[in-house]
């Protein structure tokens, strides 16, 4: 029985299986050949043998699912020959002649066939055979009405497909498309879409996902374990600050401190004051800084790295406490200590609008994400919302922020946050109209949003900063500890690749780094000398980053490669001269 396709060498096999599956347009998922029913009974003979063995040194890995995923990923690599000799090789196929069987059914469109053969292939949860079932009846299903024999497809909904309904739902469902093909394409133009029935091979893959994976092996699983491998390797190393497209299966992935920008690279001296704040803009190629000086300053970031002032903004009457950039980084606000907010043009430095309100003060600023409105928390402890033509369009009243307040908004405008009372940060939904609290045992004095909006970064007057998980249920997910604070209010920030890291300012005149996940402490940048108030890493450059201190500058910090560069080019260009973009002598 079968001798003579079994003495067929394995290219051939290979050749007769592609030509079945002439036109599949995915490929690898139904590139596996047949296997012969005499060869498939002695391979599964040899691997009942194999069953139990293992391989590697640590004896965790059965050598049978370890082969079947490497003829996988060869199938799903467009290797069929070289999968097809392992099969044979090795004595593992791939799928038992009953999957083999199985999937060509599928193929042929034998509804009947398959339907029966499903039961024979190793499922032993009946719920899970129903429900593969009705995917392969609907599938019949939607095929006999695209060829108009509406019937027949009558027929198998009501013998067939019935049966298998967990609810009336699904049903109904289904009748809609008999009702609305029977009435015309006018009448069921609407629902067109519904009449039309997916690809054979697309509905393999569904059944795929749905079958357990010891009866078909899943799509990609190889490229998973090692994708998940270099991930928990990635995760598990403290300075890891480099893209992923960097690391190699050849070696354990390890970065050095190398990777933490820790270097001074310049000091900007344009302010006249203590810099009490500044910000990267989205795109990485602006930095924008707030200064006790009542100015604000936009810097462009070059392509190599150089920073150098755009514009000088002035206008405000009181200190600068903070900025906030548009979401394409072309407009910039600037909000003055319990004054007015300021909205700036970024490509020519001029005032766009001024925004204030009669009787009190505006504490802090930030923009929706389409940059139609502003929002500004105001010294009466309400929000407000503006237009960007100055009109206030919405206020919310009551405790829901202080004097010290900073302001965030999440990417998609739905929620803002504002420290509401001296120990809570309120997160207010403005279109569910609800609200949600997080609740400190001690004074908050700054926070921050991650990228992703997910995380709330809270620094408190008791020496120690927050990390909590907004997602969801609020909770606190890490602590940070080591930096110095006592009377000022210092500002942290995330950073770095993935934003991996913490950072944040401290009032012994250094910049602490915080590995995100493991909450270690992996660097102290000393330099500054006053206390750093704000930090900010650039979102596109993992190996920059800024500080304003009470000292009056600004520090560039990268890495001591790009230093030595720095360097090397003052050396070429300048024969004893000076560069703009050198450190002005400084470290």
């Amino acid at each position: 029985m079968g001798g003579v396709e079994d003495d067929e060498p394995a290219s051939k096999r290979v050749k007769l299986a592609c030509g079945e599956l002439k036109g599949n347009p995915n490929g690898s998922l139904l590139s596996e050949p047949s296997v012969g029913s005499s060869r498939d009974l002695m391979a599964r003979l040899l691997q009942s043998e194999d069953d139990e063995e293992v391989i590697g040194s640590k004896g965790v890995i059965k050598k049978v699912e370890f082969v079947q995923i490497i003829v996988k990923a060869l199938y799903s690599l467009g290797y069929k020959k070289s999968g097809a000799h392992l099969e044979e090789e090795s004595g593992i196929p791939l799928h038992s002649s009953a999957v083999n069987m199985f999937m060509n059914q599928i193929l042929d469109g034998n509804w009947g066939g398959s339907v029966v053969t499903l039961r024979s292939i190793g499922l032993k949860d009946e719920s899970t055979i129903k429900s593969a079932s009705f995917l392969i009846l609907e599938q019949k299903f939607f095929e006999l009405l695209d060829a108009e024999k509406v019937m027949d497809a009558l027929k198998t909904l009501r013998t067939e497909i019935a049966p298998l309904c967990a609810s009336s739902n699904q049903l109904r469902e289904l009748s809609s498309n008999l009702v609305s093909l029977s009435q015309g394409p006018s009448a069921g133009s609407s629902n067109q879409a519904n009449l039309r029935a997916k690809s054979r091979p697309k509905l393999l893959q569904e059944l795929q996902e749905l079958l357990p994976p010891t009866v078909m092996v899943p799509e990609r699983r190889l490229e998973q374990l090692v994708e998940q491998a270099l991930t928990l390797q990635r995760d598990a190393c403290v300075f890891h600050n480099s893209l992923d497209r960097e690391m190699s299966l050849y070696t354990d992935h390890k970065c050095g401190r190398d990777q933490i920008p820790s270097k001074t690279l310049q000091i900007l001296e344009a302010h006249s004051d203590e810099v009490w704040f500044l910000k990267f803009s989205h795109n990485g190629k602006y930095l924008a800084s707030s200064s006790n000086d009542r100015s604000a300053i936009i810097w462009e970031v070059s392509a190599n790295g150089e920073v150098s002032l755009k514009h000088k903004l002035s206008g405000h009457h009181k200190p600068v406490s903070s900025v906030s950039w548009s979401s394409d980084d072309h407009k910039l606000l600037t909000c003055g200590v319990e004054e007015s907010v300021r909205c700036w043009d970024v490509a020519s430095g001029e005032c766009l609008h001024v925004y204030e309100k009669a009787g009190v003060g505006l504490v802090s600023c930030g923009w929706s994400p389409d940059g139609k409105w502003i929002f500004s928390g105001v010294n009466d402890r309400s929000i407000s919302v503006w237009g960007l033509d100055g009109k206030e369009i919405e206020c919310w009243k009551g405790q829901r922020t202080l004097r010290i307040s900073d302001l965030e908004i999440t990417s998609d405008g739905k929620e803002i946050m504002s420290i509401s009372k001296e120990t809570a940060i309120l997160i207010l939904d403005r279109e569910a109209k609800s609200e949600r609290v997080i609740e400190e045992d001690q004074t908050i004095t700054s926070f921050s949003l991650s990228r992703d909006n997910r995380y709330l970064l809270v620094n408190l007057v008791g020496q120690e900063i927050h990390l909590w998980n907004i997602d969801g249920d609020i909770n606190l997910v890490a602590k940070y500890k080591g930096h110095k604070r006592t009377r000022f209010v210092i500002k942290s920030c995330f950073g770095g690749s993935e934003q991996a890291f913490i950072a944040s300012g401290s009032e012994d005149s250094q910049v602490y780094i915080w590995h995100r996940g493991s909450g270690e402490l992996i660097g102290t940048l000393p330099g500054h000398s006053g206390s750093v108030n704000c930090v900010s890493w650039n979102p596109v450059n993992p190996h920059m980053l800024a500080s304003a201190s009470d000292d009056g500058t600004i520090r560039i910090w990268g890495l001591n490669s790009h230093l030595q560069q720095q360097k090397k080019q003052q050396q070429v260009h300048s024969n004893g001269g000076s560069i703009a973009a050198a450190c002005n002598g400084r470290t």
